[in-house]
């Protein structure tokens, strides 16, 4: 087998232009997916049943179902709600005929479920004295939550949730299923073209190393910043001997 260096150095343009729309996939889906998950995550804490309810069964049914599935699902079936009024505006030429958009929402909604577990188990793991004291000093639900529980629950949840984007980013691979040209999508139309099977998805495989290596260090800093009263700290001479 003559291994083909040359269709990699070709091919690398087009690869990392499709490199942008995987993390553009990646990043506003896990942002909104963010933003979803935190009432979610707020419901399932409640101590009210019918509050849990609605939350448990969205956050059952896209952890237990394939990504696959709720793309296609998503793709080709909410489509078929829209109202005709708007397939016929620029809202359907520019937003809701594009695969990118509808990919977008089933990252969303997959992530956010998995998010919402993370910050459960983040708020669940907060110690129960510093919500006491909150309570103790006259606190409101809505204090406890800016000062205390928030930051708190963010700093436990980010190792967790690193790897959750991590997974998003390999599982944003799917996204070729729906015709997205993003990085896998670009790899299989290349291959179409030259042939070169194990080129080419070695190279896309080195991309998206790169990539979670990226996304990895940002949270690593992340970490460090938000956990910062966790490190250690010395005694100085004077506590040694006192």
């Amino acid at each position: 087998m003559n291994w083909n260096w040359q269709v990699i150095i070709d091919s690398l343009p087009q690869l990392m232009s499709a490199s942008v729309v995987t993390i553009g996939l990646v990043v506003i889906s896990g942002i909104l997916g963010l933003m979803m998950a935190v009432p979610l995550a707020l419901a399932r804490v409640s101590k009210k049943w019918w509050v849990q309810a609605l939350p448990f069964s969205f956050i059952f049914f896209f952890r237990g179902t394939p990504l696959l599935v709720q793309i296609f699902l998503i793709y080709y079936g909410l489509g078929q709600f829209i109202p005709d009024v708007l397939k016929e505006g620029w809202i359907w030429t520019k937003v809701l005929s594009k695969p990118y958009f509808w990919a977008i929402i089933a990252f969303t909604l997959n992530t956010s479920a998995y998010t919402a577990e993370i910050i459960r188990g983040a708020i669940k793991s907060i110690p129960k004295g510093e919500n006491e004291a909150a309570d103790a000093i006259g606190m409101s639900y809505s204090q406890k939550l800016k000062r205390i529980i928030f930051p708190r629950a963010f700093g436990i949840m980010l190792p967790a949730y690193s790897n959750e984007v991590i997974f998003m980013l390999k599982g944003s691979a799917l996204a070729s299923a729906i015709s997205i040209m993003d990085l896998t999508g670009q790899a299989k139309t290349l291959i179409a073209k030259t042939y070169a099977t194990l080129e080419l998805y070695f190279a896309a495989g080195v991309l998206y190393l790169l990539l979670s290596w990226v996304f990895i260090a940002l949270f690593r800093v992340a970490e460090r910043h938000f956990n910062r009263h966790l490190r250690y700290q010395p005694m100085s001479k004077t506590e040694v001997t006192a």
